[in-house]
């Protein structure tokens, strides 16, 4: 832990030294922190998932749970893809139209490692699309709140895509904190600031989280949330929003997030082979309530798929 510690403290210490040459400094504190060199597995799955994409990959983000924890035995690896254009990566015309349409699309990989299963959830964007919704202004919370999280640049097909990456990933942090801080009457505190955040952009989506998650995500990270939310706020001293503009904003947040959380459920019964057994995997790890698959929600996943949301929504699972 302490030499963790040490390594941390040497990339900020780095990032530090390029803002005095007048570089952003929370851009460069990403940078540092996307470019870390990740394990040889993670690079392996990362070619995995890429592969349907071939010549059309601009970049390839690892984030989530496994990212934060550093667990991968019996976990599901978290990736963005993030392609050049939905057109022509598809060789179905359909499959690009849906992830225009209602991005991002969701796909399951997995191969071996050294004898080892591993087992990968990717998501897809264009690289316009990540731009945009990691924007300061963009009302559905799902990119923005994820990648102001840690994540790992595992490939970038070029300097100039890396940079729109590391930029984008820069503007999540600050959209959250933007978006955030009037409902938590203007905190400047790291705790109290980021686990509130955590809630509010949970309860924007169906999430299936236990309370207090927020907290634990920000207690994994405590070292990178307490040096980059004051960096954060500091590029965002110009601007400011009222309490009340944010609760009308959080609102159609909340309203948007769920009609297309729903809708990209629906639509992962297309996308996404094994989708229904996934959903229960998942709802399981977060809620601790014991999810089982019949027959039937096999053998008709979209409707399977819908009768399982609602009787879970009915025992609480989903907020």
């Amino acid at each position: 832990a302490r030499s963790r510690l040490i390594l941390y403290h040497l990339r900020i210490k780095k990032v530090t030294d390029n803002y005095k040459n007048n570089i952003s400094l929370l851009e460069n504190f990403i940078r540092s922190e996307l470019t870390i060199k990740q394990p040889s597995v993670i690079v392996a799955a990362s070619n995995s998932v890429s592969k349907r994409f071939k010549g059309h990959v601009d970049g390839v983000l690892f984030y989530g749970s496994c990212l934060r924890t550093g667990e991968i035995k019996g976990k599901v690896l978290d990736f963005y893809i993030i392609i050049d254009d939905y057109k022509v990566a598809y060789s179905s015309w359909v499959m690009g139209l849906l992830n225009k349409l209602l991005p991002p699309n969701v796909y399951y990989d997995e191969f071996l490692f050294e004898g080892k299963k591993i087992r990968s959830k990717f998501a897809v964007l264009s690289i316009e699309d990540y731009i945009q919704r990691t924007g300061e202004d963009f009302l559905n919370v799902s990119v923005w709140a994820r990648f102001s999280q840690p994540a790992a640049l595992v490939y970038a097909v070029s300097p100039m895509v890396e940079n729109k990456i590391i930029k984008a990933t820069s503007s999540a942090v600050k959209a959250m904190i933007l978006a955030a801080r009037p409902m938590l009457q203007n905190t400047t505190n790291p705790l109290k600031l980021w686990s509130g955040a955590f809630g509010l952009t949970y309860g924007a989506e169906l999430r299936s989280e236990k309370p207090g998650k927020g907290l634990e995500v920000y207690d994994l990270n405590k070292n990178r949330y307490d040096t980059i939310t004051p960096i954060a706020i500091s590029e965002l001293l110009e601007i400011s929003r009222v309490k009340t503009q944010e609760k009308r904003r959080w609102f159609w947040r909340r309203v948007n997030g769920k009609f297309v959380s729903l809708a990209r459920l629906i639509k992962a019964t297309f996308t996404f082979d094994g989708g229904i057994d996934y959903l229960a995997w998942k709802v399981s790890q977060h809620s601790g309530v014991e999810v089982k698959i019949t027959p039937w929600q096999r053998k008709h996943p979209i409707l399977g798929g819908i009768s399982l949301f609602l009787k879970l929504r009915k025992k609480g699972v989903f907020r």
